[in-house]
């Protein structure tokens, strides 16, 4: 029997993040580490890991444990590094499953090492190092301490330290002083592990600065919204060499002519100046599309794009199609590629005054996911 078509769906192109992979991979020429936390950027988080090492990702990041070992139960058997943790983690099933942690402060070690005495298996590690985001890391006042600890426990054998990074503020900015001030902090925090004995795979580099500042390349680069084709300066993804993997569409549940000066949706923020028709489309912000959207957001509609009419609703918004032919069943794209004419997430993002990042790690709720292309496929 013909399944129906879904009421909305997302749909991923594991090509795309293939070949964004790839073409990244290609620009800095040497080892790449593919973000794929928060499920894949709204991805997918196995077959976007899946798709980024077809495309020849070296190493899989993520936050936090929970999805490094999600990766391992599906079979995922990259290098791969979770770097977020709270006081309490048990680093165990972890440092068995051979995911690689961060630490940014001596009381992380310390349950790291742990760890790693309950089950007689020396921790990889990577060493974290605040350089001016002044949000994960550890200070230059502490981190001398953070490496001589890590130093005693390379030396016992509980950690074997293969990475120093860091995390920039700036990078989309290409030219702000920020930059040059965060890599010379970086530079003097290796500094100080080498003289402590320690090295390792030194990673600074995230998407903005893998597209645009080669000085921060190092020994790796670890991208991951350009991944997914979406621009980390906020331009053209094209530019770079990168499609947008995500197409996110619903279907038309209702039309209705309707006179002029009629009030849509709740508190009658939009009224139509002549007579109309109005198209239901099934989703709203409990499916991720924001409610600041009303009145604001583009959407694709009967072969134009044309604005939300009113508030975004809990389950479903409106939209003013003029005289056009829509029907139900007729397909919505909120964003895509923008290569049939569909807005951009960068559009939406402009539109609500927020980043692309947001829109596509939110997205979900009552959508269904499909995946098409047949990279990383199993």
């Amino acid at each position: 029997m013909k399944q129906p078509a879904p009421r909305a769906e997302v749909v991923v192109d594991l090509d795309a993040i293939a070949a964004n992979t790839a073409v990244l991979r290609e620009r800095v020429g040497r080892p790449l580490m593919a973000v794929v936390k928060a499920d894949g950027y709204g991805h997918g988080l196995v077959p976007a890991a899946r798709a980024v090492l077809a495309g020849g990702a070296d190493a899989l990041g993520v936050a936090v444990l929970e999805e490094a070992l999600a990766l391992r139960a599906a079979g995922v058997t990259a290098p791969l590094l979770a770097w977020l943790h709270a006081p309490g983690t048990d680093f165990a099933p972890a440092l068995e499953a051979g995911v690689e942690v961060s630490a940014n402060a001596e009381w992380g070690l310390a349950e790291v090492v742990a760890a790693a005495r309950a089950t007689g298996r020396p921790a990889r590690l990577h060493l974290c190092a605040d350089t001016g985001l002044s949000r994960e890391g550890a200070t230059t006042a502490d981190w001398p301490a953070l490496v001589a600890a890590a130093a005693r426990a390379q030396a016992d054998g509980e950690v074997e330290v293969v990475g120093l990074w860091s995390h920039m503020a700036y990078a989309d900015a290409p030219t702000h002083p920020t930059i040059g001030a965060q890599v010379r902090v970086f530079e003097e925090a290796v500094g100080i592990a080498r003289a402590a004995g320690l090295d390792g795979t030194r990673h600074l580099a995230n998407s903005a600065a893998t597209v645009a500042l080669p000085d921060t390349w190092y020994d790796m680069v670890r991208p991951g919204v350009a991944l997914y084709g979406l621009d980390p300066l906020g331009g053209d993804p094209a530019v770079h060499g990168l499609r947008p993997a995500m197409s996110v569409r619903a279907r038309v549940a209702l039309t209705k002519r309707v006179p002029a000066g009629v009030g849509v949706s709740y508190g009658h923020t939009y009224s139509p100046e002549r007579e109309t028709t109005l198209a239901l489309v099934p989703v709203g912000y409990a499916d991720g599309v924001p409610r600041a959207a009303g009145n604001r957001a583009p959407v694709l509609a009967a072969g134009a794009q044309r604005t939300i009419a009113g508030r975004v609703c809990m389950d479903q918004f409106v939209l003013d199609v003029g005289d056009d032919a829509v029907a139900p069943g007729d397909e919505v794209v909120l964003w895509g590629s923008g290569e049939r004419g569909e807005p951009t997430a960068q559009q939406w993002a402009d539109a609500v005054d927020t980043i692309h990042y947001e829109l596509v790690t939110r997205v979900g709720g009552r959508f269904t996911r499909r995946h098409v292309g047949s990279a990383g496929a199993v």
